[in-house]
């Protein structure tokens, strides 16, 4: 006998609906106050969420042969084509398998410097604006994952190129739309939206093609080629043979690893920086930990594991804000979780944003508490309860980098800087459906009394 999951009253569909298009995340919020394991059916149509750790063990890692990348990430392959994040199968194997020794420990590690060099340069240039009028900490922060990304995995600044950030703005806003309309909107309607899409598109193809030109000219004259560029375009030419297959594959990868590798750790270094400028209990700590630590100069990478306080805080901000709030799969073929059927076909949503606000699993969820990510405390937690990451195949293979950043940076800005938010951004940026800040966010920076 087939179990299904517990589903909402019949006269709560239309609401369901509507949020579906405008606010998936008041939709997760919705679901998971049923349960943790709750289906809606819109005519032939399934939707699945399960939110509890041993279901999200289960479908991402246990059994995660079965379910495939979902909802909106098979409609952003528009915009990212078959990169890392929306590919799978053998494809994706064999990406992450060409991509993943320039993520190893050891190779990061080596890099510690090159991210600490570049969190200076973002506290010098936050200072020139003490005094001044508002700065957009995201926008200071997103230049600053940038200039990481391409020192680090790129083997190359990309100074240059500063239409990166806007272009991906716009393919983003993009994605966001192929996911709401679930891709029915004709790519050749005439809408300013979609004609902003193609220039963004365009212009990072164009950055991309300069890119692998400027990576494969140095990897022909003897450099070294253990960067993450290098590894693609090696790979792309050992597997493709078609000249135009080989370069619609390095856009799309580099495409793809540019967005992922800055944008996520941005959102997590904003929300950082903000809710320590609400919290000044906490901001104290931080600021006292980074001047013992790191005692006026800039962090090396012993410093990593002795700004111990600074780590829990990055940590509690991505339980609150996770850099990926929703994880979205397909159901390959019929299943059972835990003890629930789940049909071929359906979409199944594992969302770490109401997880971690679980209060089954966390107290005092809604509070932010660094101290809940203290050794003893982790241990009593399931593995599964926090996943800012994800899990399973698929975790983040950039996660020890995106750490290294947000705690090198969080450090140096609180120790040197007072930031003030201008204005409130939770409410505005919660209702954005990808809970990135879009507006900005804007602060005053003050010199430490």
């Amino acid at each position: 006998m087939r179990i299904h999951p517990p589903g909402p009253p019949v006269r709560a569909l239309p609401g369901l609906l509507r949020k579906l298009v405008v606010d998936r995340l008041g939709l997760m919020k919705d679901a998971a106050a049923l349960g943790d394991a709750v289906r809606v059916s819109m005519g032939p149509k399934k939707l699945y969420v399960f939110n509890r750790p041993d279901y999200a063990k289960y479908i991402l890692a246990d059994n995660s042969a079965n379910y495939h990348k979902g909802i909106g990430l098979v409609e952003a392959r528009r915009v990212l084509g078959d990169g890392l994040l929306t590919s799978d199968g053998e494809v994706w194997r064999n990406q992450r398998r060409a991509v993943q020794p320039a993520f190893k420990p050891g190779r990061i590690n080596q890099q510690a410097g090159a991210v600490a060099e570049e969190s200076v340069k973002l506290v010098a240039l936050l200072r020139a604006h003490e005094g001044g009028g508002p700065v957009d900490i995201l926008q200071e922060v997103t230049g600053l994952t940038l200039g990481v990304l391409g020192r680090t995995l790129l083997d190359l600044g990309l100074d240059a190129y500063d239409s990166i950030a806007h272009s991906f703005e716009e393919v983003q806003d993009q994605a966001m739309l192929e996911m709401v309309t679930q891709g029915m909107v004709p790519g050749w309607l005439p809408l300013p939206a979609q004609g902003r899409f193609r220039r963004a598109r365009r212009e990072l193809y164009r950055v991309a093609d300069a890119l692998v030109a400027d990576r494969s000219a140095r990897m022909t004259g003897g450099e070294p080629a253990d960067d993450a560029l290098s590894r693609i375009i090696k790979a792309a030419g050992e597997q493709e043979r078609d000249p135009e297959r080989v370069r619609r594959r390095l856009r799309e990868e580099l495409v793809t690893l540019l967005l992922a590798g800055h944008e996520t750790t941005a959102s997590t270094l904003g929300w950082t920086l903000h809710l320590l400028a609400g919290h000044p209990e906490a901001r104290e700590r931080v600021r006292a930990e980074a001047r013992e630590v790191l005692d006026g100069r800039g962090p090396e990478l012993g410093d990593l594991h002795r700004l111990t306080y600074t780590t829990k805080v990055v940590q509690e901000a991505m339980r609150l804000y996770p850099p990926v709030w929703v994880l979205p799969r397909v159901a390959q073929q019929d299943d059972t979780v835990g003890g629930y059927h789940v049909s071929a076909g359906a979409d199944v949503l594992v969302c770490p944003y109401v997880m971690h606000r679980n209060p089954a699993l966390w107290d005092d969820p809604e509070r932010f508490d660094p101290e809940r990510f203290d050794p003893e405390r982790v241990a009593s937690r399931p593995r599964y309860a926090y996943i800012p990451f994800g899990a399973g195949p698929r975790f983040c293979v950039g996660s020890n980098l995106g750490m290294m950043e947000a705690v090198f940076v969080t450090a140096l800005v609180t120790r040197d800087l007072e930031l003030r938010p201008v204005r409130g951004g939770e409410a505005v940026a919660e209702a954005m459906l990808s809970l990135r800040m879009r507006g900005g966010l804007p602060m005053t920076v003050h010199p430490v009394s």
